[in-house]
Parts: C-alpha cells; structure tokens; sequence
C-alpha cells in the first residue's frame, strides 16, 4: 500500500473520530437541566433511581432541598438556587413539591412536571385541594398524621408547628407498594413540614404559562386519583400519564418518572 496514501487514511479516521468526540459533549450540552423537587414528609434521597437514569441519559440532574415552610418562602429559595444554573431546565415536583414548582417563576424553566402532585390555582390553598368531599380516599389523617413543635429559624418565634407521618402508618400511608426495607428508611429521611403550608394561598401559577406535564399515580393513599386526574386535566391536557403506583411512585417506579421527565424535555 502506498505510505502517503495509507498516512492519509489514517488522519481521515482521526478526524472523524475527534468528530465524534467533540459533537457528543455538545449534544449533551444541548438537555435541559433537571431539577428534582421532593414534597413533604420527604428529602431529596428519595429521587435517587430517577435521578441515576436521567444521568446515564446524558442529563444533568439536580435535587433541591425543599425546606417545607410554605409556598411562597419555598419557591423564593427554588428561585435563588434555580438563579445559580445556566441554560434550559425542567422543574420535577412531587406532591407538596408541586406546590413550590406552581410558584416559581424563572425565564430559564422550559417545563413543569408534577408527579401526584398538588397544582393549584391562583388563590388555592392545599387544604382546600384536599377536600374529602368531592376527593374522598386520603388516608393522610390522625393518627397517620400528627404535628408537633420544631425549631425554626425561619419563624419570628423561632419554632413552628409541623406535621409527620408516624411511623407504624408511613407505608400504608406513603409507600404501599415500596418494599418494606426501602420504606423505612424513606421513613427515617422524611422531613416535616409546617402546617402553614396547608393554609397559604398560592399566587400566579407558573403551569399557565409553562408547558406541564402531569403522572398521575393511580394507587395513591394520599393525594385521591381523582383529584389528580382533574388536575391534570386542568394542568396539562394531552401531556398526561398514569401508572398504578403508590404516592411514593417515583421511588415505587422511577422508570416511568424518568419516561415523562424525557418527553417533557423534548
């Protein structure tokens, strides 16, 4: 074989394959960063298998520490730390973390996901939401839920009146459907929440504005189906999915919550 032609060859491959390797960061540059917001009686642990899949995907994932004080202090401190990242993202909330994510508003959100999540109007309050009247279901009542004093720094008293879901009930109540091992420890990383948060009305919602999508949990003992499937409807018509999980469905089947967090970032 010729040597030129041989040396041309040869430089022709690692061209192509520095090709490769530079248009393979810049697809991965290309995804919108997720940002993972867990709800009350829980901590960002348990998005840990979803999180692993979108990552193995090429997105770049982040979990935020909701603090569980109530929607507006919630969604000032997702703001300040969605403020820190660049480029598009997509905001996950489950349950209570639906709340915080209706509330936020940043130029660099491109989609809201709400898995068996609250999605409130303006004016709505989550007790409200929770009506067993027209929703009835929720096994999330006394004495699965209690309240109790807790320091907080963020109260001009410096404690606050917050709720739990005691242990003998949690997996009943949460996790029916998680194996017994891995719902205790959701138990031991669950984190209260202040009971304000039921109370206060929430403003100018973000899903108006920004395309949603919504995954409705079909088994869940907390927020009733029902009530999520009118949501979602309201919420994100014709960008809804519903599984048969508990409402622990994205530790239940992160898979399918890694499905819709996929479709919504397109």
């Amino acid at each position: 074989m010729n040597p030129r032609r041989t040396r041309a060859a040869f430089g022709a491959a690692l061209l192509a394959v520095a090709g490769l390797a530079t248009a393979a960061p810049a697809h991965a540059a290309d995804r919108p960063t997720v940002v993972l917001v867990h709800g009350a009686f829980a901590d960002s642990s348990g998005w840990s298998e979803v999180a692993a899949r979108l990552g193995a995907d090429g997105y770049p994932v982040r979990t935020f520490d909701n603090p569980l004080r109530g929607p507006a202090y919630d969604a000032d401190r997702l703001e300040q730390f969605l403020a820190g990242l660049d480029g598009p993202i997509v905001l996950v909330g489950h349950s209570y973390g639906g709340v915080v994510v209706t509330n936020t508003h940043d130029p660099d959100v491109r989609a809201n996901v709400y898995v068996a999540a609250f999605a409130p109007e303006r004016g709505q309050r989550m007790l409200e939401l929770l009506n067993p009247i027209p929703y009835p279901g929720s096994l999330l009542l006394p004495p699965a839920l209690l309240a109790g004093p807790v320091p907080d720094p963020t109260s001009p008293a410096g404690v606050n009146l917050d709720a739990f879901v005691t242990e003998p009930f949690f997996r009943e109540v949460f996790c029916q459907d998680v194996p017994p091992a891995r719902a205790a420890e959701l138990f031991r990383h669950q984190k209260t929440a202040a009971v304000g948060t039921n109370l206060e009305p929430t403003e100018d919602p973000s899903w108006a504005t920004v395309p949603s999508w919504y995954l409705v949990a079909g088994q869940d003992r907390v927020l009733p189906p029902a009530l999520q499937r009118d949501t979602a409807a309201r919420v994100a018509p014709g960008r809804t999915r519903e599984i048969t999980a508990s409402h622990a469905a994205y530790v239940a089947q992160p898979g399918a919550v890694a499905d819709i967090v996929r479709a919504a970032a397109g």
